[in-house]
């Protein structure tokens, strides 16, 4: 146990940030409403997200809990199965552990996902997000960097 528990600190840090930060977007801004931040580049924007990343998926909430439910299974299983836990291992494992944790949550209990984060970039309006999507795009860079790193 004590093997895992930096991953556990960092998945529940996560877990507690995502969760916190959706709580306050929700008492601040109404559906659909926006607080800039930064003129043409950043705004919080609350949306309820129905699917997945870009809205892909959309209304297919029982198949992205079983998915979640999955990933998490075989996230558990590639962690006990790793001889020796790097830090950059303990990392991106607390990360994508915590975005799922905190995605799934918002699917059980409320039907969709929160997400506030809502950037203009280059004159594209990026899809809105949340601090758990952040965490699982960031594990998949780290895990990208663990590999390339590897193969050297």
């Amino acid at each position: 146990m004590k093997k895992y528990i930096k991953i556990i600190i960092i998945m529940l840090l996560v877990l507690f940030l995502d969760i916190l930060s959706k709580l306050v977007i929700c008492k601040l801004i109404n559906p659909g409403d926006s607080i800039k931040i930064i003129d043409n580049f950043f705004r919080l924007t609350l949306v309820y997200n129905y699917g997945a990343a870009w809205s892909i998926l959309n209304n297919q909430t029982l198949f992205l809990i079983i998915v979640s439910f999955l990933a998490i299974i075989l996230l558990i299983f590639m962690i006990i199965k790793e001889k020796k836990l790097t830090n950059l291992n303990n990392i991106f494992y607390g990360l994508i552990l915590g975005g799922i944790f905190g995605n799934l949550l918002n699917r059980l209990i409320f039907g969709y996902v929160i997400d506030f984060l809502d950037f203009k970039i280059f004159n594209y309006n990026f899809p809105t997000f949340n601090i758990a999507d952040s965490a699982i795009v960031i594990s998949i860079i780290l895990m990208c960097i663990e590999v390339l790193k590897n193969k050297e």
